[in-house]
C-alpha cells in the first residue's frame, strides 16, 4: 500500500520512518529534490499545481496526504476527484487563513483573543482602537515560525507596521499577556476513534517552537484542550492529526492557531509515548486501528535550530535521542530534534533546563574535536 505525501520534508520524513515498519510505502510530491525526505523515498519533483506530476501520485497512491500546510489548494481541488485525500482539504484551508481559523474558533466555542481584518491603513488604526494596544499584526496566510507579523505596542509602530506588511491582507490581534503556552494533539480516524496525547507545555523564542515538555500535568486543562480539538476534528470529519496551539492566561486556554498535520510540538512521541504521532497519523488516514497514546515517561524535545552541535557530543549524553533531517545550515531553520526521557517531571525540567542553556548557547562538545 502506497501513501502520497505532498511536501517532503522532516515531517514527512519522520511518517515514512513510521510507516515502512507497517509494510507501507510512500511517494512524496515536492518541489525540491534535496529534501529530507527524498533521502529515503521516491519522490516527484516538480510543482505542486502540475496536473501531471498530481495524476502520477493519484495513479500509484491508495491516499493522499500532506506534510506542510501551505500546499496550494488548487492541488488538493485538482486531487480530489481522483484520490482520497486525508486530513480533509476544507480543514486546511481553514488554517491557511487566519481569520477563517479565528472564526472557525468563535463558531465552535474555543476561546480566542479578540481580531480584526485588516485591509487598509485605516483599519489598522482603527482595530488598534476597537481591540487596544499592544497587538500584533499578521498576515492572514503563509506566515509561520514567527515570520510575516509585527507586534504594535503603540500608536508609534502602526506606520511601520503597515508599511512592513501592508501589500497582503492581515489580521490584527490583541496581545495575550500569557502564562505560559501548551500544546494539544489529536488524531481521529475514518471510523471515528479518537485519542488525544498527554497535555505538552511549550517554549518559544523569536516565535519558533525550542522546547517541549510532555506531560504536562494540568487536568482542567487538558480536559478543556481534549474538548476544543474534538470539536475542531467532529466539525470537519477530520481523519489524521491535529494539533491546537494554546495560550494560558490566568488559568484559562487561549487558542492561538491549529495545525492539520503532525505537529513539532509532538516529536517526543517517537520515543516517549506507546504509539508516535506519525505512525497513529497513518493508522488514521487508512482506517487502522490507533495505537495507544500513552506516555511512557517524562519527555522533553528540544529543537537545533540554524547549526548542529556535533553529533559525537550529543550522543555521548545519556539516553539522549538524536533526529538529524539531513538539511544543510542556516540560520534560524530547524535542522534536527532531541529527545530525552526522565522517570519524573522534576528530572525532566532539570535536564531539559541544561540542555536548552548548552544547545543554546552551542556549548555541547565544543571543546571537542567535531565530528
Amino acid at each position: 500500500m502506497t501513501i502520497g505525501i505532498i511536501g517532503a520534508g522532516q515531517l514527512g520524513r519522520m511518517l515514512a520512518l513510521a510507516g515502512y515498519p507497517l509494510g507501507l510505502d510512500f511517494l512524496f510530491l515536492d518541489k525540491d529534490s534535496a529534501t529530507p525526505a527524498a533521502q529515503l523515498s521516491p519522490t516527484l519533483t516538480g510543482s505542486f499545481t502540475d496536473p501531471s506530476l498530481l495524476k502520477e501520485l493519484a495513479r500509484r497512491c491508495e491516499v493522499v496526504t500532506f506534510d506542510w500546510e501551505n500546499v496550494p489548494a488548487e492541488a488538493l481541488q485538482q486531487l480530489a476527484p481522483q484520490v482520497r485525500i486525508a486530513p480533509p482539504p476544507a480543514a486546511l484551508a481553514t488554517a491557511q487563513d487566519r481569520l477563517s481559523e479565528k472564526q472557525l474558533f468563535k463558531q465552535l466555542r474555543i476561546p480566542t483573543n479578540a481580531h480584526a481584518a485588516v485591509d487598509t491603513l485605516q483599519q489598522l488604526q482603527q482595530a488598534t482602537q476597537t481591540i487596544g494596544l499592544p497587538g500584533v499584526l499578521k498576515t492572514r496566510r503563509l506566515g509561520y515560525d514567527g515570520k510575516g507579523q509585527a507586534v504594535i505596542r503603540s500608536a508609534a509602530d502602526i506606520a511601520g507596521a503597515w508599511e512592513a506588511l501592508g501589500s497582503q491582507q492581515l489580521i490584527y490581534e490583541a496581545f495575550v499577556p500569557f502564562d505560559y503556552e501548551v500544546s494539544i494533539i489529536g488524531v481521529r480516524s475514518t471510523s471515528g476513534e479518537f485519542a488525544t496525547y498527554p497535555l505538552n507545555r511549550n517554549l518559544h523564542r523569536d516565535g519558533v517552537l525550542r522546547l517541549t515538555t510532555a506531560p504536562w500535568k494540568a487536568p482542567t486543562l487538558e480536559a478543556a484542550a481534549r474538548k476544543h480539538v474534538r470539536r475542531v476534528m467532529e466539525h470537519f470529519d477530520y481523519h489524521g492529526v491535529l494539533a491546537i496551539e494554546f495560550f494560558v492566561q490566568r488559568g484559562k486556554l487561549v487558542a492561538n492557531e491549529m495545525a492539520p498535520r503532525v505537529h513539532n510540538s509532538g516529536h517526543w512521541t517517537i520515543e516517549g509515548a506507546v504509539t508516535s504521532q506519525f505512525e497513529n497519523h497513518l493508522r488514521a488516514i487508512l482506517g487502522l486501528p490507533l495505537g495507544p497514546t500513552t506516555a511512557v515517561g517524562h519527555s522533553a524535545m528540544l529543537n537545533l535550530l540554524g547549526d548542529m552541535p556535533p553529533r559525537a557530543a550529543l550522543l555521548a549524553e545519556k539516553g539522549l535521542h538524536l533526529h538529524d533531517y539531513g538539511k544543510s545550515p542556516r540560520p534560524g531553520r530547524k535542522l534536527g530534534h532531541v529527545t530525552v526521557i526522565e522517570s519524573t517531571a522534576k528530572k525532566r525540567d532539570l535536564r531539559a533546563a541544561s540542555l536548552l542553556r548548552r544547545i543554546d548557547r552551542r556549548t555541547i562538545g565544543r571543546s571537542k574535536a567535531a565530528d
